[in-house]
């Protein structure tokens, strides 16, 4: 601040010697006397206009310096916040890999609170309980989770028995941190909309402060139970090699860009009904071991069931598959219903797409451009009917495959 002396100094002497030259311009046309005064009241008045502007210098400091200190405290404050952002962050992690359960919920507790106070954290403490999810995982059977059992000791190494799940965790407990893993996730991604939609403008998002939006997930090879992704709003996802255990429901989801379930297996019912895809989606390898319904999906970007297996029912019904699909090397060993799905299916690709025989009860409605073939081994193939079998068949949309 001493650079401010000099200037100042400066400006106070030349209010002072202007404001006296000003007022004794006309001294000389003036008698004696008043000159006298006059000279006496013109250097009060210059003092008077120098005291006012060393003020109003005085006053420009201790602004400068009143500035200067709420940014030296707000520096301060931002500092201490982030230090302090850093120790619950770490803490919290550290939590993560503690052997008890309890530890661990609390982590996992303490990081979701972090990131609903800072939004900036969001995605990485995502990352992180992600990462969590897809450590490596032996699911406990259903029985024992339902009865609560311990873990029963499965093989003997070095004389010492192992448990079927990881030696360091007890297997229902685990399954408990990892249940309140996904609940985290699954709290924060979930958006909701009106109750009632206009006639005219589409359904509003209610934008809850709990939502975390333009969230990608990366769950890669994680095991997951029960996961309830409904009504959640994610900007992309990676579900490549992961294991469903349980019922998966995405109903009334949202997937703003890509999201790729390549080689999933669902060994429960997955349910995709209402689901909004927005980029390119791929199930290419999976195994829906239970029921697949994607009932009224949409899917606007490129769809690809490429070398899926439908062991049980799949369903299709209201589908719209406007970016195009391919069910290459697909097969359907149960129900298939396509009744009412749309765009998309007439140049969809079938190449090796086949079906189980027909079994008593069984139900088939395929897309009117769909046409089958029966092989040897009474499997049957799918591939697009030609022009003339679509005359043939008369223009219904939907047709009944009674084999």
């Amino acid at each position: 601040m001493l650079w401010w002396v000099l200037p100042g100094a400066l400006l106070i002497g030349a209010a002072a010697w202007g404001t006296a030259q000003w007022l004794l311009q006309g001294l000389p046309h003036l008698p004696i006397p008043q000159q006298v005064s006059t000279r006496i009241e013109a250097v009060r008045t210059a003092l008077a206009a120098a005291a006012g502007v060393g003020a109003g210098v005085t006053l420009l400091l201790a602004v400068r310096r009143q500035r200067h200190q709420e940014v030296a405290t707000w520096h301060t404050t931002h500092d201490a916040s982030e230090r302090r952002v850093t120790e619950l962050y770490t803490k919290a992690v550290e939590q993560l890999g503690h052997d008890k359960a309890p530890v661990r919920l609390g982590g996992l507790y303490a990081l979701e609170r972090l990131g609903q106070d800072t939004p900036a954290l969001r995605q990485t403490i995502v990352n992180v309980i992600c990462a969590y999810l897809r450590m490596p995982y032996e699911h406990p059977p259903d029985r024992q989770i339902q009865q609560n059992e311990p873990g029963v000791p499965r093989t003997v190494i070095g004389g010492v028995a192992k448990l079927s799940n990881s030696p360091r965790h007890d297997p229902l407990e685990e399954f408990q941190v990892r249940l309140t893993a996904q609940r985290i996730l699954t709290d924060h991604l979930r958006h909701q909309t009106s109750a009632a939609p206009s006639r005219w403008w589409p359904r509003p998002l209610d934008r809850s402060s709990r939502h975390w939006a333009d969230i990608h997930l990366d769950l890669i090879g994680a095991t997951l139970s029960d996961l309830d992704l409904r009504a959640c709003r994610i900007r992309s996802a990676r579900f490549d090699l992961a294991t469903f255990h349980g019922t998966a429901v995405c109903n009334d989801a949202i997937f703003d860009r890509d999201a790729w379930f390549g080689g999933t297996t669902f060994n429960g019912g997955a349910t995709f009904d209402g689901v909004i895809f927005n980029g390119r989606v791929g199930f290419n390898g999976g195994t829906f071991d239970g029921v697949a319904s994607f009932s009224g999906a949409t899917f606007n970007g490129g769809t690809e069931f490429v070398g899926v297996t439908f062991d049980g029912n799949a369903e299709f019904s209201g589908a719209m598959f406007i970016g195009g699909a391919s069910f290459h090397d697909a097969t359907f060993s149960a129900d298939v219903t396509f009744d009412g799905a749309g765009a998309g299916l007439k140049t969809a690709r079938l190449a090796g797409a086949r079906l189980a025989p027909m079994a008593a009860g069984m139900v088939r409605v395929l897309p009117f451009h769909w046409h089958i073939e029966a092989d040897a081994d009474g499997w049957q193939t799918l591939r697009l009917a030609t022009p003339a079998e679509l005359t043939q068949d008369g223009g219904e949309e939907n047709l009944p495959a009674n084999g």
